[in-house]
């Protein structure tokens, strides 16, 4: 029994000891199908983000390989693969960019205690089940920060694309520099990558469609071989390079790709770097959480799974901490690999296991044929990725629905794009913390009466109801704290003073309400004491079980002049008037 108690608590944290239960056992067929595929696209993909963070091409291999496993051992959903990814790498580059360091030794070395640091904060988080706080950053925020970031991505691979040399960390910096050395455009280059881009677009856009009616192949084959397209682009323009020598013309490739994997190791020399890494590893690990959670909850609702959030954090620390090892970089959930593991096939996590073979086999024996690699092909590879974030229309509609979100939005895109991505994402966590707490500290307070025959109680300026001249029934529309009860406390009794000649009973209508903190409480003394001195008694009615608890612990409830209803109808009946009229 002992026994059984210890591996029931292990697979807490080891999901992969309870496959055989949850499924019915690995079905090989269906992850190793997704695993190749996977392992196709994740080769051009991994290179490209390396390049995108700033590290050495084989860097996005490492960064691909253990954390899948990692992810797969620890990991609650069963379609979500790990690895590199466009707004990761992003940030990456952004954190480690003013560090000023002299060589790629150091630079990959700082890269990997950044993914140390990121790991063991997800860890910390995931085991004392702080999921929530990713809660504190609001959709709008999310949506402007990857939207701001596509755009930056997509414009800091333009160099490659033309074959010139700029440099810049915001929009108008990177711009400005582009035009500046648009005259050392390189023929050669500009075609290889045009060709590439055009090319991509057309395999996202067109290729499925093409391989059905003029091939008559089956949808799903078309739609994989149009997620793996990339690949033929490698392929494609890697041959031309070299059949053609366009390194000779000027044409940058990725160049010799080291064969095999870097010895296991703690990055211990930029351990001087944790005060300067710590910040932008917390902004990475929430904005990698909320993308991964997101992504995973998405998979797992189309076959009626579930995941669980405090388990994937568990399981991100250890993806990064085992990146960090092996010689990676930061990593996180991808939406695009997740989505073509998921259409592939993928049963259980033993497909991410899988890819990591297969990627392995890649690193061991297949990186030789990467040296005529156009660095243009790359670039292109990542503006289609990452243009396919980009959603300006949530500008429009944030607008159209709430001007304060749209306050969010158009400030995330704002400062990411001007001051930076660490500047754009810490003011997107302000900004969605300032928002929550402005908006709960003018709380909804509506005036209701009932609905005649019923014993519903609506809006006096939205519906037809009852009310009686000597009661006044308020219904709260927000849990009372500190930033909004002397607020609530001032709408109170400024509406009582309007009507003070007939007003007897105030009753607050307590069933939106699910917290009163300790401020709270003393406004609702307050409240109860100057209602006393105009001869109006206060009662309180609809009142949730957590609140009553709460609010007996105190002596507000004996001080109380009136008296806790269970329903507000009940309220209502028992103190009504003969006066009582429709409004």
């Amino acid at each position: 029994m002992d026994i059984k108690r210890a591996i029931a608590g292990t697979a807490r944290y080891l999901p992969i000891l309870d496959w055989g239960r949850r499924y019915g056992g690995v079905e090989l067929t269906g992850d190793l199908i997704a695993a190749v595929i996977v392992t196709v696209m994740l080769i051009p993909q991994s290179l490209a983000y390396a390049l995108l963070a700033g590290l050495p091409a084989e860097v996005g291999l490492y960064a691909s390989i253990l954390p899948l496993v990692a992810y797969a051992i620890f990991g609650t959903s069963r379609a979500l693969a790990v690895g590199p990814v466009a707004v990761v790498s992003l940030m990456t580059a952004s954190a480690l960019a003013p560090l000023g360091l002299q060589s790629v030794s150091e630079y990959v070395t700082a890269a990997g205690m950044l993914a140390l640091l990121s790991g063991a904060m997800l860890l910390a988080m995931g085991f004392f089940r702080l999921g929530v706080v990713a809660n504190f950053l609001s959709h709008p925020v999310i949506a402007g920060f990857i939207t701001a970031s596509g755009l930056l991505i997509a414009a800091s691979q333009l160099k490659h694309i033309l074959g010139i040399s700029a440099h810049g960390h915001t929009l108008p910096g990177l711009l400005s520099d582009l035009l500046a050395h648009l005259g050392e455009t390189n023929p050669a280059t500009l075609i290889i990558g045009v060709a590439a881009l055009a090319f991509l677009f057309w395999v996202r856009k067109g290729m499925a469609g093409a391989l059905q009616r003029h091939l008559g192949m089956s949808r799903p084959l078309a739609a994989t071989l149009a997620r793996i397209g990339p690949i033929f682009a490698v392929i494609g323009t890697t041959l031309v390079t070299w059949a053609l020598d366009l390194q000779s013309w000027g044409v940058a490739v990725v160049g010799t790709v080291p064969t095999g994997l870097p010895p296991l190791g703690v990055p211990w020399e930029a351990w001087s770097l944790i005060p300067a890494l710590a910040g932008p590893a917390l902004l990475l690990s929430v904005i990698g959480y909320v993308e991964s959670v997101s992504v995973a909850q998405t998979l797992a609702a189309k076959k009626k799974q579930r995941i669980e959030p405090n388990q994937e954090l568990i399981a991100l620390g250890a993806a990064n901490m085992s990146s960090a090892l092996s010689g990676g970089y930061p990593v996180t959930g991808g939406f695009a690999r997740s989505v073509v593991n998921f259409d592939a096939g993928a049963e259980t996590p033993a497909a991410g296991a899988f890819t990591a073979v297969g990627l392995l086999v890649a690193a061991m024996f297949l990186t030789p044929l990467l040296y005529f690699l156009p660095k243009a092909t790359l670039a292109a590879t990542i503006i289609v990725a990452v243009l396919s974030l980009v959603d300006l229309s949530i500008l429009t509609r944030a607008w159209s629905y709430s001007r304060a979100d749209f306050a969010a939005v158009f400030t995330t895109i704002a400062l990411t794009l001007t001051a930076g991505v660490e500047t754009g994402v810490a003011s997107g966590v302000v900004i969605s913390l300032l928002l929550f707490v402005w908006k709960t500290s003018r709380p909804h307070v509506a005036e209701v009466g009932q609905v005649p025959g019923s014993q519903h109680f609506r809006n006096i300026l939205r519906h037809n109801v009852v009310t009686d001249p000597q009661v006044l029934t308020l219904r709260i529309d927000e849990s009372l704290y500190f930033a909004n009860a002397r607020r609530m406390e001032d709408l109170v009794v400024e509406r009582v003073l309007r009507d003070r000649e007939t007003i007897r009973h105030v009753i607050l209508m307590f069933s939106a309400v699910n917290e009163v903190d300790f401020s709270a409480l003393e406004s609702l003394e307050a409240i109860n004491q100057r209602l006393a001195d105009l001869g109006v008694t206060l009662h309180l009615s609809e009142v949730k079980g957590p609140v009553m608890d709460r609010l007996k612990r105190s002596h507000f409830l004996q001080e109380m002049t009136g008296q806790v209803f269970l329903s507000q109808f009940e309220a209502f009946d028992q103190l009504r008037s003969r006066d009582a009229c429709v409004a």
